[in-house]
């Protein structure tokens, strides 16, 4: 901790990005998992925490993921050894104080996680096994364990931290503590609002898409045409459709309410009626059951989007942008009234939430080269055109973007970065109270460290009588 505690106390970039290394540690997990193919050769106990070892292949492993996302450091094995230190002090502590996750929620980390990876992947199941050498089970399978350690000793921080807030006069005497010269430097950032729209289906290809799934049903039901083999003639969902329409075991509330609803009223072996979701239409089979989880296979038939629905779409959302600046609605209202309530900023008032650092700013250099040239000369509170652009799933849609703010180029202040220096104080706040908690933990954990990794000086603070001179 010795390494956060240093950033939460200089005025560098990094620290504006409030980075923490515990939270690498326990982040890494699937963003590079192909490396976890890597045979280990040589492998041994570098450090015991309680109950909890450290090898040196998950010390090494840690490394290497930081080095793939960009992490660099001096020190680095001696650095994130600190941090599995800290994870581990907190995974046995979890146990001790009866901490808990729940299966559910590991299955649900795993399965987002997994979601995430796919959609990079275009939906490509086959990709994604060829690229990680085994089934998307078999992954999952791998990974439960560590998930369910890192979950735990997320949660035991968590419950460390709970109290912790920041008054105005903490943040202020923070920022009187970063020397004028190590102010960071902010590029102009926005604040946006956005409005998603989505082209409608026109009644014929919709009536299209339900024939043709009715006519798939008659033919799997009456003529006994193999379910599998029009699955992977006629689906639209190219992961299962590969795999005979097979979606394999999941549990309650995996699928959309739809979807999901007509699934668990099924009998072994039956098969739905076309059931209309935001895909499409869908034939389901029910092929077995356990307790809440779920074993199906489907066929997906998509209604198409034609370039006509494409351009009403358009000109709907033109027709909405007059609206809101000739006053007859607010912005607020068209969000509720018309935006998609997929996106994100539907539940938030349309306003747009950086991903990269979860609050409502975005450099200009971070913007999607659309909505930077839509926005360019665009004047506050202004709205733009309707923007086209496909989303990660393969749908047109259009967006309207209101810009609520515009900084230029400055030096860190009060008055401008107000709620960015109250995050970074908070987070020097919390870094200062995790390390005591750690210290005061050191005293009566049982540790053992191998002795070349004493070396370090930040190790030391892990034997209690180098620490304390004994």
């Amino acid at each position: 901790m010795n390494c956060m505690k240093e950033q939460s106390r200089i005025g560098t970039y990094k620290l504006w990005k409030t980075t923490n290394l515990f939270l690498i540690s326990c982040l890494c997990l699937f963003t590079n998992m192909a490396q976890a193919q890597d045979p280990v050769v040589l492998d041994k106990i570098v450090a015991q925490v309680g109950g909890e070892i450290i090898l040196y292949s998950d010390l090494t492993e840690q490394i290497e993921l930081a080095k793939s996302q960009g992490y660099t450091q001096e020190n680095m094995e001696c650095a994130f050894l600190d941090q599995l230190l800290s994870q581990k002090l907190m995974l046995n502590q979890s146990k001790i104080d009866s901490v808990e996750v729940t299966p559910e929620e590991v299955e649900n980390q795993l399965d987002a996680r997994i979601e995430r990876i796919l959609t990079y992947m275009g939906g490509d199941v086959s990709q994604f096994e060829e690229y990680y050498g085994q089934s998307i089970n078999d992954v999952k399978k791998q990974f439960r364990q560590d998930l369910t350690e890192q979950l735990l000793a997320e949660r035991m921080q968590q419950n460390i931290l709970f109290d912790v807030n920041i008054t105005p006069k903490e943040v202020t005497e923070f920022f009187a503590t970063i020397p004028k010269d190590s102010l960071p430097y902010f590029n102009s950032e926005v604040e946006l609002g956005e409005i998603v729209y989505y082209p409608e289906v026109n009644p014929i290809e919709e009536k299209r898409a339900f024939d043709l799934a009715t006519e798939l049903r008659r033919r799997i039901i009456e003529d006994g045409e193999p379910f599998e083999e029009l699955a992977a003639k006629y689906s639209q969902d190219p992961g299962s459709g590969r795999a005979g329409g097979d979606l394999g075991w999941a549990k309650r509330g995996s699928y959309v309410p739809e979807f999901e609803a007509a699934a668990y009223n099924l009998e072994k072996d039956e098969i739905t009626e076309p059931i209309k979701t935001e895909f499409g239409y869908h034939i389901i089979q029910h092929l077995d059951r356990r307790g809440n989880s779920i074993h199906l296979r489907h066929i997906l038939i998509s209604p198409e989007i034609t370039e006509d629905d494409i351009n009403l779409a358009e000109k709907k959302l033109d027709s909405i942008k007059m609206l809101i600046e000739n006053d007859s609605i607010s912005f607020a209202f068209a969000v509720n009234k018309y935006s998609s309530d997929k996106e994100q900023s539907y539940n938030n008032s349309g306003n747009m939430v950086n991903p990269k650092s979860g609050n409502t700013f975005f450099e200009i250099g971070d913007l999607d080269p659309d909505i930077y040239f839509a926005i360019d000369t665009l004047k506050l509170n202004k709205i733009s055109a309707p923007i086209r652009f496909t989303n990660p799933r393969g749908k047109v849609a259009f967006r309207l973007i209101k810009l609520y703010s515009r900084t230029n180029p400055h030096v860190a202040n009060l008055n401008s970065d107000y709620s960015k220096i109250k995050a970074a104080a908070l987070e020097s706040k919390k870094g200062e109270y995790v390390e005591k908690w750690v210290i005061d933990h050191v005293n009566t954990t049982l540790f053992e460290i191998e002795e070349e990794m004493m070396s370090c000086e930040g190790i030391k603070k892990w034997n209690p009588t180098l620490r304390t001179g004994e």
